[in-house]
């Protein structure tokens, strides 16, 4: 049975070879649903502004700017995206440069692909326990930092009272919310405003239309609430 792709995390391939860097994509998107590749350390730079990756696998020697010039670039605002060095050769100096710049692994070509899965799967699963994202399953997730939910690297949007409802929700997951809180909460600083059950009611049915399975769970008599296992 054919595995399912990583959706929720991308990849950028930075590699001048142009046999080797064709290989490693044909090879990345194995697993990974956008891989995005680059031939020198600018065209990576560009890339990353461009694309925000989770994870940058790149080359040290590069043509027009190479690889640690490159992760020094991104290191100056970015401390959080994983990066992964491979290089030809162990070579003392850049060993060291490289470690101040807060890698995942310095591998050493000839590549090893188990090693290198390895490392990407341990990569991953890295991201998703520590980002700031709370997983509903392997392809949906709620993101604290922007207040957005996403489904197969895709966001759902999102009216502004749906992503207040849901901004509560993930708040507290697995606790249930009451309407009356659930309807405070959505009209804070309007305290002339009439509580509606049927308002929320009529909310949850539009914001379920677009969410995947039963994200919000109704408990008869008591509220509603979003379970994560």
């Amino acid at each position: 049975m054919k595995a399912e792709k990583i959706k929720d995390i991308s990849i950028l391939l930075a590699e001048d070879e142009t046999e080797l860097r064709e290989t490693l994509s044909e090879y990345l998107q194995l697993f990974f649903s956008r891989v995005y590749t680059a031939s020198c350390g600018n065209e990576a730079y560009d890339i990353y502004k461009q694309k925000s990756p989770d994870i940058i696998l790149t080359d040290i020697n590069m043509p027009n700017l190479d690889g640690l010039e490159m992760i020094a670039k991104i290191r100056k605002d970015d401390k959080e995206t994983k990066i992964i060095v491979i290089s030809a050769h162990s070579d003392q100096e850049k060993l060291l440069q490289a470690v101040k710049l807060h890698l995942e692994a310095y591998l050493i070509k000839p590549i090893k692909t188990d090693t290198l899965k390895k490392m990407l799967f341990d990569t991953v699963e890295l991201i998703r326990k520590t980002s700031h994202r709370v997983y509903v399953n392997e392809t949906t997730y709620w993101d604290y930092d922007t207040s957005t939910l996403w489904k197969n690297a895709k966001e759902i949007k999102l009216r502004k009272m749906e992503s207040l409802l849901l901004r509560l929700l993930f708040s507290e997951p697995n606790r249930c919310f009451s309407a009356q809180e659930i309807f405070e909460a959505l009209h804070e600083g309007k305290e002339n405003k009439e509580f509606s059950s049927h308002a929320i009611t009529s909310l949850m049915k539009r914001i379920r239309m677009k969410l995947p399975g039963e994200l919000i769970h109704n408990i008869y008599g008591f509220g509603y609430k979003i379970i994560l296992t």
